[in-house]
């Protein structure tokens, strides 16, 4: 990924690999869920507010293609770039790099919506659209 808005940095933790020594593919998942929250954290946005009004942010499709594995102890950083589709549709862009060398392990492209909390349908959200017009380069 050429742009990227933000790059967070993490360590694969032990309890992360299974028997064969790498990370487990469901902890990718967590990798990714982390650094797109920490980032929209970042932007202000208030998933609990977002609740409290009404609003729930959900994941609609991750789409995730494995290149090689990470192991115990390996620093990594997770970046990430966004695009808006329409008023309903968010996407993320991730890429999971390791950090001594830049290599590709993983990279994901993940689709958000926003939904009505009370029944679940889909709704706008103008926090949301404003945050995304902002970063998306």
């Amino acid at each position: 990924m050429e742009n990227y808005i933000t790059e967070l940095e993490l360590k694969v933790r032990d309890y992360e690999c299974d028997m064969q020594g790498i990370v487990n593919n469901s902890v990718y998942m967590n990798y990714f869920e982390h650094a797109r929250h920490e980032w929209l954290n970042e932007t202000g946005m208030n998933f609990t507010k977002m609740h409290n009004d009404g609003i729930d942010a959900v994941a609609i499709r991750v789409e995730i293609d494995y290149k090689q594995s990470l192991v115990s102890g390996d620093y990594f950083l997770c970046r990430l770039n966004i695009e808006r589709i329409g008023n309903l549709r968010y996407i993320f862009h991730q890429e999971i790099l390791r950090k001594s060398d830049l290599a590709l392990m993983a990279k994901a492209k993940v689709t958000a919506t926003t939904v009505k909390a009370e029944t679940g349908r889909p709704c706008f959200c103008q926090e949301l659209v404003d945050v995304f017009d902002k970063y998306s380069v």
